[in-house]
């Protein structure tokens, strides 16, 4: 007969209140050598090891309960801070559970110091290349001589140095992206405790139109909360007119700045 298995969510090193919420039904905390493991009993049928890789080819059930994993942590973070699980944690029983929190117990402490009273805040800047060639002249000396230089040309001088203008456009637009892309990432990381740049994305994954030129998360302490929005609004209303699109999302769990393995 196969028992239920546990799935946990996540970690805290306060007790949780789970009694009075109406949004997390079903949900048991833990107590283990100081840590509060925030899970549920879970189905051996749906969340086995070999159950659970068929239902990742679902992508409606993929979708359903990765959400569901996100808005439990969320909700736990409110009160509590959180070292977050991945999506997909099982413990066959407790033993097994008690056994992992024992074993990496240091490197647990060690996370909740580093991310005590902090936020994960998501970052992705965008650049509208179209917007952009249209303030070329005003962002780039050289597309602006040349420019100077296409007025007071013969037609036919005019014509040729349109078409070097052309070549040279795209290459000042990587340029001005990267430069304010490096801006950007500076203003936000000073304000920041940590910082982890991801991968860019292309449109197909986006969905959008504009470029994106900065993927990156950043750790902040509460307290400098309201001056990384206030930065993002001002850089926003500054460059939003030449194309730049800042997008801050937050607060997300810490997954990028949670390692869990063994300290020597």
């Amino acid at each position: 007969m196969k028992i239920d298995l546990i799935y946990v969510y996540c970690l805290t090193n306060s007790p949780p209140d789970l009694g009075h919420n109406n949004e997390l039904p079903g949900l048991i905390s833990v107590s283990i050598n100081g840590f509060f493991v925030i899970a549920k009993i879970v189905q051996y049928n749906e969340f086995s090891e070999e159950n659970f890789k068929k239902h990742l080819s679902d992508i409606k059930w993929l979708e359903t309960n990765a959400r569901e994993h996100i808005r439990v942590i969320g909700i736990i973070m409110m009160n509590n801070t959180v070292v977050p699980f991945k999506f997909g944690t099982i413990f066959q029983n407790k033993t097994n559970l008690k056994k992992f929190i024992t074993d990496y117990s240091d490197s647990l402490n060690h996370n909740f110091f580093h991310i005590e009273g902090k936020e994960e805040w998501s970052v992705k800047i965008y650049c509208d290349r179209r917007t952009l060639s249209g303030k070329i002249d005003e962002l780039s000396e050289e597309a602006a001589e040349l420019e100077k230089q296409i007025m007071e040309s013969s037609p036919g001088k005019a014509f040729l140095l349109n078409r070097k203008k052309a070549d040279i456009i795209g290459n000042e637009m990587d340029m001005i992206c990267k430069q304010y892309g490096q801006e950007y990432f500076d203003v936000f990381k000073n304000l920041s405790e940590s910082v982890i740049l991801n991968n860019l994305l292309p449109k197909e994954i986006t969905g959008r139109e504009e470029t994106m030129i900065l993927n990156a998360a950043f750790l902040l302490n509460k307290n400098k909360l309201a001056d990384f929005k206030r930065s993002a609004d001002l850089m926003n209303k500054k460059d939003g007119k030449s194309g730049f699109l800042i997008e801050t999302t937050g607060p997300w769990p810490p997954f990028s700045f949670i390692s869990i393995k063994e300290l020597q």
